[in-house]
């Protein structure tokens, strides 16, 4: 595993009775990144926080966290790591600022340094004008904003976010999700964001673990996960082009490591490759003597990545 890790689980497994929650999870996060834990609801993640925090001790495997064993020294983590849950709450009869000044006074921060970093804190939030105004007053959202304001109280080197955006109005998501931007670029902090949010997740984090049924099926950038889970249709090549005929579209599915050509139209294919093939696609219909207009690689989201390989797996489990 890399040596800048800040958290490494190895063979990570979490088993209630005849059930496994979390099965053989083997993960590096690096320092500094921005890493999203993608999957459906109930497929493990937040049994592996818990973890991770030392709030849940696992079946078998090794947990470290800034180098620190999470199951035999949780206190010395928590010091270490701030917590966002999907639903944060606070006392509601106390205003953000009190509740602030309170979690400072758990961590042992003296009240002056408290005060001046809690005003910083809510302005980054973007709630100052709330600082006073009682939390049972809060919308979800301004409770979420709260939340990372109070994460951050401390200073925490790993930040871990399980679900922060539900429930929040789109102008809320995106604010949250710039301050979860900002604090990898301007604080250096390493952030660990749990969804099942496509779009959200592709759109902050660096590289993404897709988990499900307490299994990591894959875990990297975009190109990577297209590597891992669409091993046949790597690559998607899109044509536009003049007379493509039935001698052409048998040229093209004979090229080698072309997987399948779809017509489209009459003047459109899309063409599935196991490797990059537009050169050997564009000398085979410019031979034939047809007219290539456009030819391009099709770029996929995660949300396509996502749905396309569960598709498949689909199928190949129906068979």
């Amino acid at each position: 595993m890399e040596t800048d890790s800040i958290i490494k689980l190895e063979q990570l497994t979490k088993r209630y009775e005849h059930q496994f929650a979390v099965q053989n999870l083997s993960l590096s996060i690096s320092k500094g990144e921005i890493f999203g834990l993608l999957g459906p609801n109930g497929a493990g993640k937040t049994t592996t926080i818990l973890m991770m925090l030392g709030l849940s001790s696992p079946s078998s495997g090794v947990v470290q966290v800034c180098g620190i064993d999470s199951t035999r020294n949780p206190i010395k983590v928590k010091q270490k790591v701030g917590y966002l849950p999907d639903d944060v709450d606070f006392y509601h009869h106390m205003t953000g600022l009190e509740n602030l000044l309170y979690t400072a006074s758990l961590n042992n921060i003296n009240r002056k340094q408290a005060i001046a970093r809690a005003e910083i804190l809510l302005k980054r939030v973007n709630l100052m004008d709330a600082a006073h105004k009682k939390t049972g007053k809060y919308s979800r959202g301004m409770r979420q904003r709260l939340g990372l304001a109070d994460v951050l109280m401390k200073d925490p080197e790993v930040i871990i976010l399980d679900e922060p955006t539900l429930g929040i109005d789109p102008e809320g998501v995106r604010d949250f999700l710039h301050l979860i931007k900002e604090l990898k670029e301007k604080d250096q902090k390493t952030i660990l964001l749990s969804s099942h949010h496509l779009h959200q997740v592709q759109q902050i984090c660096d590289r993404v673990g897709i988990f499900v049924d307490g299994k990591l099926l894959a875990h990297g950038n975009l190109e990577e996960l297209i590597q891992q889970l669409l091993l046949e249709d790597t690559f998607v090549i899109k044509v536009i082009a003049s007379s493509i005929h039935e001698r052409v579209l048998n040229e093209l599915k004979m090229l080698a490591d072309v997987n399948k050509v779809e017509v489209l139209n009459e003047n459109s294919l899309e063409i599935y490759c196991k490797k990059d093939m537009t050169a050997s696609i564009s000398r085979t219909i410019i031979h034939s003597g047809a007219f290539l207009y456009h030819i391009s690689k099709k770029d996929f989201g995660l949300d396509e990545i996502y749905h396309r390989y569960f598709e498949g797996r689909d199928v190949h489990e129906s068979r």
